[in-house]
C-alpha cells in the first residue's frame, strides 16, 4: 500500500465531527501497518490530506491541521529530564512533536519524588532519560525518541543536539546552561530557557548573538532553589510556559517576544518583563 492508499484507507475510516474529518486512532495505526510506513508518517499524511487523527482533535482548533503536521515533522531536544524536563516532555509528546531528544545523565533520587513527574517509588535509581523515553512511547507511540544517558558538555553537546529544531532548557545550573546555549548558537537553534527556585521562575527564548540573562545579571551557578527548594507546583507552571514557546516556534517560527525575560512570582501570580537588549 502506497502513501496515497494509506490516506484513502484513513479517509474511508473517518467521520465528520464539529467540521473536522476525524480518523480513529486504530485506523491510523492500521494504515501505517498496511502501507509499511511509520505511525508518525501516517499521521502526517492524514493531516496533509485534511484529515485529523483523533488524538489531535482537541489540538487543531489552536494549532490548525498545518501546525499539527509541522509539529509531527519537527524535532525538539530537552536538556534535563527532571523537575522542569519531565513536565516539558509530557506536554510536547501529547502535543505531537514528532521527534524528541532527551538528555540527562542523572538517576532518580528520593528528593525528586516531590516534583519530578517521572520519579516514582518503584523507579528510584533509574536513569531519568530512560524513564522519560519509556513514558513517551506509552503516551504517543508515533513519536520517535532518543534517550541520552549522559550530561551534555563541551565535547558532546553539538553532536547530541544535531537535528533538533528547538532546544528546551531544563538544567539545574547556569554553567551547564552556558554550554548548551553556546552549542545552540553554533547550530543556529533557538534555546528556550527556563529556571525555577522556590516560588519563582523565569523563561526566555535565546538565539545566537543574545546575552543570556544569567550572564547579563551576573548570576552564579545556582540560585533561590538552594535555600528554598522547589515545591511541586513550580516546575509544571514554568514548563508549560517553555513548552508553549516551543510549540509557537515549531508551528509559526516565532516566539512570544524577542530579547525578553519573563520573570514569574507564582505566589502572587504576577509576571514581569525584563529587557535583555
Amino acid at each position: 500500500m502506497a502513501f496515497e492508499d494509506a490516506v484513502e484507507f484513513m479517509r474511508g475510516a473517518s467521520a465528520v465531527r464539529n467540521g473536522l474529518r476525524v480518523v480513529p486512532f486504530a485506523a491510523c495505526r492500521e494504515a501505517a501497518r498496511r502501507g509499511g510506513i511509520s505511525a508518525r508518517e501516517a499521521e502526517i499524511a492524514a493531516l496533509r490530506a485534511g484529515l485529523c487523527p483523533s488524538r489531535y482533535e482537541r489540538s487543531v482548533g489552536t494549532v490548525g491541521l498545518e501546525g499539527q503536521a509541522r509539529l509531527l515533522e519537527s524535532c525538539a531536544a530537552v536538556a534535563g529530564c527532571g523537575g522542569l524536563g519531565g513536565w516539558i516532555i509530557e506536554i510536547l509528546v501529547r502535543a505531537g512533536v514528532g521527534k524528541l531528544i532527551l538528555a540527562d545523565g542523572d538517576t532518580f533520587g528520593e528528593n525528586n519524588l516531590n516534583r519530578q513527574l517521572y520519579a516514582a517509588e518503584e523507579n528510584l535509581g533509574e536513569p531519568k532519560a530512560e524513564a522519560a523515553a519509556r513514558r513517551v512511547k506509552a503516551v504517543n507511540s508515533a513519536v520517535e525518541v532518543k534517550a541520552l544517558n549522559f550530561f551534555l558538555n563541551e565535547e558532546n553537546c553539538e553532536a547530541a543536539l544535531d537535528g533538533a529544531d528547538v532546544v528546551l532548557d531544563a538544567l539545574d545550573g547556569n554553567g551547564a546552561r552556558s554550554v548548551v546555549f553556546r552549542a545552540c548558537a553554533k547550530l543556529g537553534v533557538p534555546f528556550v530557557h527556563g529556571a525555577i527556585g522556590g516560588l519563582y521562575g523565569e523563561t526566555a527564548v535565546l538565539r545566537a548573538g543574545d546575552v543570556p540573562p544569567w550572564e547579563l545579571f551576573g548570576a552564579g551557578d545556582k540560585g533561590e532553589e538552594v535555600e528554598r527548594g522547589n515545591p511541586s507546583f513550580t516546575p509544571p507552571f514554568i514548563a508549560s510556559a517553555q513548552a508553549a514557546e516551543a510549540v509557537s516556534i515549531l508551528t509559526r517560527g516565532e516566539e512570544t517576544q524577542r530579547k525578553t525575560l519573563f520573570w514569574f512570582d507564582i505566589s502572587r501570580l504576577t509576571v514581569r518583563r525584563l529587557n535583555l537588549k
